[in-house]
């Protein structure tokens, strides 16, 4: 949980809903509303009915003549086709689904390339707001875009069962046992890899929906993991996400106005091998947060474990959210301000060689172990240009002596090489099936 913001572009689209509903009947001619009609005009002025004589279930339908356009959370619509995949680069959404795929026994390179292509015309569609070509489910027929994003890799084991080993890069080489891991052989790697993202719950199960359907006899789902982020609006102004134990999570992740962003992310346009033009390499974690150890710790110790305010994510040497960590910065009795184990002071780039990632993670919580136990905490995905240079540097300094390691888990690992975006009249991977 590298000490990192995520940045955020999306696109609004002018799109409306159509009314979900009859009219409701006139007031009866004493003058008194008809119940239906009560409950009408509490929907359309916000009004909560109390527990005396509120309907439970029950929503108002928009009168006929009025056609209610969309919020902006639905409205919002994110770009398939691009120089890079969607998802990398976009805002955090507050619902997400990241699922891997074996091919079956049998299924090759051409069966791969016919998935992708499904995949790829089922995203371009529904990302637009637009139901699926064929069996589409109607679950999200209500709803707009709501920041759609779907975003395909391959795993090491891919190119294998392809025959394209030649084409398999160097940089998605295994990663590096650590010795924090507690992995779980069956939520890890896999052939394929998918992630979706909406601001919409329907939205997102709707295009999980689809992306397994699609899979069909080509493809068989070896794991599958459900998170969240906070919803968009429900702070007075955007601010960093705060994680499940309440930390504000990724103050300095690499933003794309800065100069080296895309050196760092994305693999250059002339990098080998040359079907990575434009991509990236996700290193995705499920990363299991202890709470019932950490929530007994004071403020002051949450705090010492991070290196920030649990409040303001101001780093402990003073100053803003934003503000410059002081690493030399000692108290009154000659205590460094930031502890030498602290989370965000290993994390930074600069005492990493300027290794860099962008993590663009979701939240979990799996239910309640018969001991009372969540199983909660962060399904950690970041996004670099070479495993090699970000993830793997950072992590091995974490494992030496990072104060936070004791109140966390890791239980499943992946890599993942996510090629670039597919242009007008393409799909995901066409470079590599097809070159």
């Amino acid at each position: 949980m590298a000490d990192q913001s995520t940045p955020g572009t999306s696109a609004p689209t002018a799109r409306q809903a159509e009314p979900s509903g009859p009219a409701s009947p006139e007031d009866t001619p004493t003058g008194v509303m008809s119940r239906r009609r009560l409950l009408g005009t509490a929907g359309a002025t916000g009004l909560v009915l109390g527990a005396a004589g509120a309907a439970v279930g029950y929503a108002a339908a928009p009168a006929p003549e009025k056609t209610v356009p969309l919020t902006s959370v639905g409205a919002d619509m994110a770009m398939f086709h691009g120089k890079h995949q969607p998802g990398i680069t976009d805002a955090l959404q507050a619902c997400g689904h990241l699922v891997a795929f074996d091919l079956t026994a049998g299924a090759g390179r051409r069966e791969a390339a016919a998935l992708l292509r499904r995949w790829s015309a089922t995203a371009r569609r529904l990302m637009a707001g637009e139901a699926a070509d064929h069996g589409d489910t109607g679950v999200a027929r209500d709803a707009g875009p709501s920041s759609l994003t779907m975003t395909f890799g391959f795993g090491h084991s891919f190119f294998a069962r392809t025959g394209l080993e030649k084409q398999r890069p160097a940089a998605l080489d295994p990663l590096p046992d650590f010795s924090s891991d507690r992995l779980d052989k069956a939520r890890s790697d896999g052939d394929l890899w998918v992630q979706i993202g909406a601001n919409d719950a329907l939205v997102a199960f709707h295009a999980l929906r689809a992306v397994q359907k699609d899979a069909g006899s080509a493809a068989r789902v070896r794991w599958q993991m459900n998170g969240f982020n906070r919803s968009p609006g429900a702070t007075a102004a955007p601010m960093t996400a705060r994680n499940l134990m309440g930390q504000i999570d990724g103050t300095r992740n690499p933003k794309p106005s800065e100069p080296d962003f895309d050196g760092r992310i994305f693999v250059p346009s002339s990098g080998t091998p040359e079907w990575m033009a434009n991509g990236s390499y996700a290193v995705v974690r499920r990363i299991r947060m202890l709470l019932d150890d950490w929530e007994k710790l004071s403020g002051t110790a949450q705090e010492d474990v991070i290196g920030r305010r649990k409040s303001t994510g101001a780093p402990l040497s003073g100053g803003t959210e934003t503000t410059a960590m002081d690493l030399d910065k000692t108290d009154a009795d000659g205590n460094l301000a930031v502890p030498i184990n602290a989370h965000a002071r290993i994390t930074r780039p600069d005492q990493n060689g300027g290794a860099a990632m962008l993590r663009r993670p979701f939240s979990f919580h799996d239910g309640i172990g018969t001991d009372g136990t969540p199983d909660a905490g962060l399904l950690f995905v970041c996004w670099q240009a070479d495993p090699v240079r970000g993830f793997v540097p950072v992590q091995r300094k974490l494992d030496r002596g990072d104060a936070l390691s004791q109140y966390i888990r890791h239980e499943s690992s992946g890599l993942f090489a996510v090629p670039g975006g597919a242009g007008e009249g393409e799909y995901v991977g066409q470079r590599l099936l097809e070159g």
